[in-house]
């Protein structure tokens, strides 16, 4: 932020009180026509923080790209404290072939933060994205979904052990964190180094707009909003309960041994027990049927859904819920449970 309160970027300023939607050449096609991303910049007329909301870093996890529209063109941001950055579509080139990497270079935009301005490709684009919009911010938001196939419960990923990201996550209020560094190159990992705590946040399956998950995101979205005071009229949100998955907490993606047709008995964000038959796969002629059970109590934060599958194939991911956690959310998911 420039001394009078401006946010400017390589070719635009933008001043309290003042929006802008502008589309950013971040790099160029085969016949040197630009390559430009979607970004609208508020800049509320009260001092606040910087933040940034970003999407569809894999250009078919279009989830993510809803919840950052409404949030720049549907919400009342007049009373806003601080800067907003929406990036809605990271990955152009993925978005409109409709493909998660990047098209041609073959390359995931997610594994290529901070970027350099004299390396490959997708290097060269996540560093026009990352110098001009993620540096200089305070904190951001990322939102993914599962890859094609598979859908995940609304999680979000964090290190907790940076006190500043572990301060974001929470705020966000979902049920459940998953606790990992992350990758080398991805946005929210680079970002926390850089001194920009940022979290991910998954969501649903890819090639779908899921309102129901959508409006949980915006939910999270407001709650961290208030804990930061950018919208005063917020209040941080608690979601009833709330689980951090570490390293010393069992977690597991469930294979499949044999190949088939896949009949999963659960639903994302479903409890199993231990012992459950969490899926059954079967052959054309269904007389060979193999059951995967659960190996632990837990949470189903991910399962497939295409259902078809290779040995090896992941069917689902499995985390540990501690005795307390577990009895809460056998209540909810069953409300008889414990009832004389």
């Amino acid at each position: 932020m420039s001394d009078d309160g401006s946010f400017t970027y390589n070719g635009g300023r933008v001043g309290p009180g003042e929006r802008q939607n502008i589309r950013f050449v971040v790099s160029e096609t085969y016949l040197g026509d630009p390559v430009r991303i979607p970004v609208t910049i508020i800049n509320g007329a009260r001092p606040g923080p910087t933040a940034f909301l970003s999407a569809a870093a894999h250009g078919d996890e279009l989830n993510g790209i809803e919840v950052v529209r409404e949030v720049a063109h549907e919400w009342d941001l007049e009373a806003l404290a601080g800067t907003l950055i929406c990036l809605p579509v990271l990955n152009v080139p993925g978005f409109l072939a409709q493909q998660r990497y990047l098209p041609v270079y073959d390359r995931d935009l997610n594994r290529s933060f901070p970027g350099a301005a004299d390396s490959t490709s997708a290097k060269r684009m996540a560093a026009r994205i990352y110098t001009n919009f993620i540096e200089p911010c305070d904190f951001g938001l990322d939102f993914h979904t599962s890859t094609r196939g598979r859908t995940n419960m609304i999680h979000v990923r964090a290190d907790m052990a940076d006190a500043d990201v572990g301060r974001l996550a929470r705020a966000y209020g979902t049920n459940v964190i998953i606790d990992s560094e992350g990758s080398s190159g991805m946005l929210r990992t680079e970002a926390a180094v850089d001194g920009t705590p940022t979290i991910t946040v998954e969501m649903g399956e890819a090639h779908r707009f899921q309102r129901g998950l959508i409006d949980e995101a915006l939910a999270g979205v407001r709650s961290v909003f208030a804990e930061y005071e950018m919208l005063a009229a917020e209040s941080v949100r608690w979601p009833g309960w709330r689980t951090v998955i570490t390293d010393e907490r069992e977690k597991t993606w469930l294979r499949a041994d044999a190949g088939g047709m896949v009949d999963m008995h659960f639903e994302r964000g479903s409890l199993v027990h231990e012992g459950d038959t969490v899926c059954t796969i079967t052959n054309p002629f269904k007389d060979d049927n193999v059951h995967v059970e659960a190996p632990f109590t837990g949470l189903l934060v991910g399962v497939l859904e295409n259902p078809v599958v290779y040995p090896g194939n992941p069917l689902c991911h499995l985390v540990e819920l501690d005795r307390r956690t577990r009895r809460v959310v056998e209540m909810e998911q069953s409300p008889t449970v414990g009832l004389e």
